[in-house]
């Protein structure tokens, strides 16, 4: 017998099949029939949750951001109380499941190339790799208070962490995690000298 799923649960079964949706469709295969045949669910349901699909797309993107940066306050968390530690913490935990992943790579992508025709998604994005960089920013204040301004590091090691992350998670890198993480601790160094 089916059970009766409480609203939040429903509305977040829908941002699941919608980035299960973008990971194996792309951009242009999601549409609200999909979302919710993936879901499980009648297609009016969408709509009582979303305006539409770009809306939804809106969300998944950022309840995705949101899994990621669980996943790297959770590395930070586990990194103990040394600033370096946890600087470096957060930029290798991209180089380790959950965050390298073929499905989130996949969904991830569909994101960006969304970024570029809907202001709702950019806008979405914008706020996700801000929080992502203020996150670098803080942890460079907290590790080496001198550095007269950590935004242009922290735009820096971004660019390599999106990079190394986009190569691993393609699959058949020419390096391991491991030595993603050293390359990211060997820029680290030499950014902030």
């Amino acid at each position: 017998m089916a059970t009766r799923q409480r609203p939040d649960q429903r509305r977040q079964a829908l941002l699941a099949a919608t980035a299960r949706c973008l990971a194996e469709r792309g951009a242009a295969g999601v549409s609200v029939r999909a979302i919710c045949a993936e879901a499980e669910v009648s297609p009016g349901l969408l709509t009582h949750y979303f305006r539409g699909v770009s809306e939804a797309i809106a969300e998944t993107y950022r309840w995705t951001g949101a899994r990621v940066s669980e996943a790297l306050e959770r590395a930070v968390a586990e990194a103990g109380d040394d600033p370096r530690d946890r600087l470096v913490a957060y930029l290798t935990a991209s180089f380790r499941p959950p965050i390298a992943d073929p499905e989130l790579l996949a969904t991830w992508l569909a994101f960006w190339s969304l970024t570029r025709s809907d202001p709702a998604i950019a806008a979405v994005h914008a706020e996700i790799y801000a929080e992502f960089r203020l996150g670098i920013v803080r942890l460079i204040a907290a590790y080496n208070p001198a550095t007269a301004d950590p935004r242009l590091p922290a735009v820096a090691l971004t660019a390599l962490i999106d990079g190394l992350w986009l190569e691993l998670s393609l699959g058949h890198a020419p390096f391991t995690p491991d030595e993603a993480g050293r390359l990211a601790e060997m820029w680290l160094d030499r950014l902030l000298g």
